[in-house]
């Protein structure tokens, strides 16, 4: 029996963007992926027709994980770019729901210095629902980094990986698989773009030795 793992998202695309390689290697592996996306990704930009772009979204972030190799994907309803509008204990309890519902071997996350405050908050959820204390705690916890966000941080500590999994087989995959997000990708160069992905990639590539590479943080291994 493969392993389960549970990625948690803030907003669509921000999966693949932070972990698409990594899903796409579990995949293969014949593992189980779940994701989990808190935000509805759609309701911050005040746009016209708003029900039918987060509609469009939701399908586009569908059509992303049958590439990818998400096995089973899951839409919240936090208020794009509000989740301090809310409760934390809310959010908290969401993210529980899902921790009991899936019983993780693994979770992967956002950096918790991250400059969206969305990001942020989502680390925190993440934390509180898998400490030590609850039974159904995950024995792997990581955060990765998303592209127009987790880089343009000033303060606080910047993001230092320490673990590089190669994703020299699998870059393509988690390009095919963002590019069904057209509503969230920008022409280069700004960063979340095909081509600022890739560089991304080929950048922490060069950290490993290796053409293309995923960098994520260690947060917490039980053994």
């Amino acid at each position: 029996m493969g392993k389960k793992i549970l990625i948690i998202a803030a907003h669509p695309d921000d999966e693949i963007l932070g972990a698409g390689g990594v899903i796409n290697k579990y995949y293969k592996k014949g593992d189980c992926v779940h994701c989990l996306i808190l935000g509805e990704g759609e309701t911050s930009r005040g746009e016209d027709n708003q029900d039918e772009k987060l509609l469009e979204l939701h399908r586009q972030g569908r059509e992303a994980a049958m590439k990818i190799g998400i096995d089973y994907l899951y839409f919240e309803k936090i208020p794009d770019q509000k989740f301090d509008s809310i409760d934390f204990l809310d959010i908290v309890k969401v993210v529980e729901k899902y921790i009991k519902q899936v019983k993780p071997d693994i979770v992967y996350t956002h950096y918790e210095n991250d400059l969206n405050l969305d990001h942020k908050l989502t680390y925190q959820a993440v934390m509180t629902a898998c400490r030590p204390c609850n039974d159904l705690c995950p024995k792997e916890i990581y955060s990765f980094e998303v592209l127009s966000s987790t880089e343009w941080q000033l303060e606080g500590e910047k993001f230092k990986p320490n673990i590089y999994v190669n994703i020299e087989n699998e870059i393509e995959e988690k390009i095919n698989a963002l590019k069904e997000y057209k509503s969230e990708l920008r022409d280069y160069p700004y960063s979340r773009s095909v081509e600022g992905v890739r560089i991304l990639a080929q950048c922490r590539g060069l950290e490993c030795n290796k053409r293309y590479a995923e960098a994520f943080k260690l947060i917490r291994i039980m053994k």
